[in-house]
C-alpha cells in the first residue's frame, strides 16, 4: 500500500534562516582581498594601483552581473533559488582559482571581476526572495537580508584574522563557505508574494526614472553608496594607519582587522533593527535618520583620527552601524513602489546603478588618502549622506501625504 506523504507548508522563518545564511557565507567573497591584501602585498610586493584593482575588480564585475539580471529579467523570470545556488557556486569556484594564479596579477584581478559577476545572482536574487515573503513587514525582511550580507561582507576579516599571515587559508575557506551557501538556498521555498514576469519589458527600467518615488529612493541609495563601500573596503588600512600612531605594527595591524570585523558585522544588527523600525514609523523616515548619524560618525573619524586607540574603535563601530542601517530600505522602497513583477528587476538595477560609482570611488580612494590623507577622505564620505537625506526627504510620510 502506497502511502502518500502530506505536503509541507513551508514555515517562513526557517525559509528566511536558510536564505539569509546562505546570503552570509556567499558574500564572504566579497572582500576577501582587501581582508588579506596587506599579507598579499607583504609577499609579492603589490604596487598602490594592484591594491585598488583587487579592491574595485569585484565591484565593476558586480554592476556587469547587476546589469544582465536587471536587462535580462532573470529574477523575475526564473526560479530565483536556481539562479541564487548557480551564482554562488560560480563565485566560489572562481574565488579558488586565486590559489594558482600569480598575486596581484592581471589573472587575479579577472578572476575577482568574475566573483563580481556571479555575485550579481545572489544579492539582488536573494532580496527578491526575501521581498516574496511579505508585504506588510518587507522592511523588516529586506533588513534581515541585508544584515546577511553585511555579516557576509565582515567575514572575510575575521578569517583572516584567525588565519593571521596564511592569506590562502581565507580564499580557500571563504570559497567553501560559497558551496555550501548554493546548496543551503535550494531548501529554500518561494513565498506567497512571489511574482513571476513572462518577458523582459524595456519599461520597468523606464519607471526608475519616470516614478518620481523610485527616482528618490534610487537618489538616496546614491548617497549611500558614495559612502559605504570606501568604508568597507578601506576602513581596515585607515585603522591600520590611525593605530600605528599609538601602537607598535604588529599590533596595530591585527587589531585593525579585528576592529574592522566587528565594525563592520555590527551593522547586521543595525540593519535588522531599522527593518523592525522603519515598517512601523516608516522606511524613507529610518533611512534618513541613518545618514545622518553615519554623516557625524564620518567626521567624527576624520578628527579623532591618530587618537586614543579606544575613541577611534568606538567611533569606527558606530560608524559601521549607521553606514549600512539604511542601505535595505532603499531596497525595500523600491519593492513597495514597482509592480511585483517587476520588484527584481528595478532593485537590479538600483544596485548596478549604485555599483557602477563605487568602481571609482574605490578606486581613487587609496590615491586620495595618499595624496590629502586618511583624515580629509573619510571626512569627504559625509558628502554621500548630505545628497541621499536630500534626496529621500520627499518620500517621508508627512510629505507624501501633506
Amino acid at each position: 500500500m502506497n502511502i502518500k506523504t502530506p505536503s509541507i507548508v513551508p514555515n517562513k522563518s526557517r525559509v528566511l534562516f536558510l536564505l539569509v545564511s546562505a546570503e552570509v557565507l556567499a558574500m564572504s567573497l566579497w572582500f576577501v582581498s582587501a581582508a588579506v591584501l596587506a599579507e598579499m602585498s607583504a609577499e609579492a610586493a603589490l604596487s598602490e594601483s594592484a591594491k585598488a584593482a583587487l579592491s574595485s575588480a569585484v565591484q565593476g564585475g558586480f554592476v556587469v552581473g547587476a546589469l544582465i539580471v536587471a536587462i535580462s529579467g532573470i529574477a523575475d523570470r526564473l526560479d530565483p533559488r536556481q539562479v541564487f545556488a548557480a551564482s554562488a557556486l560560480a563565485a566560489g569556484v572562481a574565488n579558488l582559482c586565486l590559489l594558482w594564479v600569480p598575486i596581484g596579477g592581471t589573472e587575479a584581478v579577472i578572476l575577482r571581476a568574475i566573483t563580481g559577476v556571479a555575485l550579481a545572482g545572489v544579492y539582488p536574487v536573494g532580496m527578491k526572495i526575501a521581498s516574496g515573503w511579505g508585504q506588510h513587514d518587507r522592511g523588516f525582511l529586506v533588513g534581515l537580508f541585508v544584515g546577511g550580507l553585511t555579516l557576509g561582507t565582515a567575514a572575510p576579516h575575521l578569517l583572516a584574522w584567525l588565519g593571521g599571515a596564511d592569506w590562502r587559508l581565507t580564499v580557500v575557506v571563504a570559497s567553501i563557505l560559497a558551496l555550501i551557501s548554493a546548496a543551503l538556498v535550494l531548501l529554500t521555498q518561494l513565498g506567497p508574494f512571489h511574482a513571476k514576469a513572462p518577458k523582459f519589458q524595456p519599461r520597468a527600467l523606464w519607471l526608475a526614472w519616470s516614478d518620481v518615488r523610485i527616482r528618490r529612493a534610487y537618489g538616496g541609495y546614491l548617497g549611500h553608496m558614495w559612502e559605504l563601500f570606501i568604508y568597507w573596503a578601506w576602513l581596515g588600512t585607515a585603522l591600520h594607519q590611525s593605530f600605528l600612531m599609538q601602537l607598535e605594527e604588529p599590533s596595530a595591524l591585527s587589531l585593525s582587522k579585528l576592529i574592522t570585523f566587528i565594525a563592520v558585522a555590527a551593522g547586521a544588527l543595525s540593519c535588522v533593527w531599522v527593518g523592525l523600525q522603519a515598517d512601523k514609523h516608516g522606511k524613507a523616515e529610518l533611512a534618513i535618520a541613518s545618514l545622518i548619524i553615519s554623516g557625524l560618525c564620518a567626521l567624527a573619524f576624520a578628527f579623532s583620527f591618530g587618537g586614543p586607540v579606544w575613541l577611534v574603535a568606538l567611533i569606527a563601530i558606530v560608524w559601521g552601524m549607521a553606514v549600512i542601517a539604511d542601505s535595505a530600505q532603499f531596497s525595500a522602497l523600491v519593492a513597495d513602489y514597482a509592480p511585483p513583477e517587476f520588484a527584481g528587476t528595478l532593485m537590479a538595477f538600483q544596485l548596478a546603478i549604485g555599483f557602477s560609482m563605487t568602481i571609482l570611488t574605490v578606486q581613487w580612494a587609496p590615491a586620495l588618502a595618499a595624496s590629502l590623507g586618511w583624515p580629509v577622505l573619510m571626512a569627504l564620505l559625509a558628502l554621500g549622506p548630505v545628497f541621499g537625506i536630500w534626496s529621500m526627504w520627499g518620500l517621508r510620510r508627512k510629505a507624501i501625504t501633506a
